[in-house]
């Protein structure tokens, strides 16, 4: 069965030669199977990509979101299951499209993850309120992802 594509015209075309995203992810919503907060760090990358753009993008998981940086051990544990972080793939991807991840300090102190639990090159912030306030004051955006 043929496909046929809508015509959509923008009115409003964006191209940005350089920016600065903190992405405050402190829960998941999903978009189908996807949690809404990696689908729109995966289209920001593309953007800049496509735009040759100077970035930095930082996405800080937190609060009811901090599991999505655990590797496959800690993950079941914390998750009660036996399927491995089911996001670590997708994360992997980000940070090798220039995403820093970063897990806040206090969600790990709480749930009592260590630096081995997390999944490599995941960074871990003092709290994720204290890194957000740091990085509005170094003139980055922020993008609050709540469920």
């Amino acid at each position: 069965m043929p496909t046929y594509e809508k015509p959509l015209q923008i009115d409003i075309p964006v191209k940005l030669s350089e920016l600065k995203i903190a992405f405050s992810i402190a829960a998941l919503a999903f978009e189908g199977d996807l949690p809404a907060s990696i689908f729109h760090l995966q289209l920001i990358t593309k953007d800049v990509a496509d735009w040759k753009a100077n970035n930095q993008i930082i996405a800080v998981f937190h609060t009811n979101a901090g599991h999505v940086t655990l590797n496959d051990k800690a993950y079941n544990a914390e998750r009660m299951v036996a399927t491995g972080n089911p996001y670590k793939e997708l994360v992997a991807a980000l940070m090798k499209r220039g995403v820093q991840v970063e897990l806040c300090g206090a969600t790990a102190a709480v749930h009592h993850w260590g630096n081995a639990d997390l999944l490599p090159e995941i960074k871990v912030n003092t709290d994720a309120m204290a890194r957000m306030s740091q990085l509005a004051q170094e003139g980055f955006v922020e993008i609050a992802e709540w469920s």
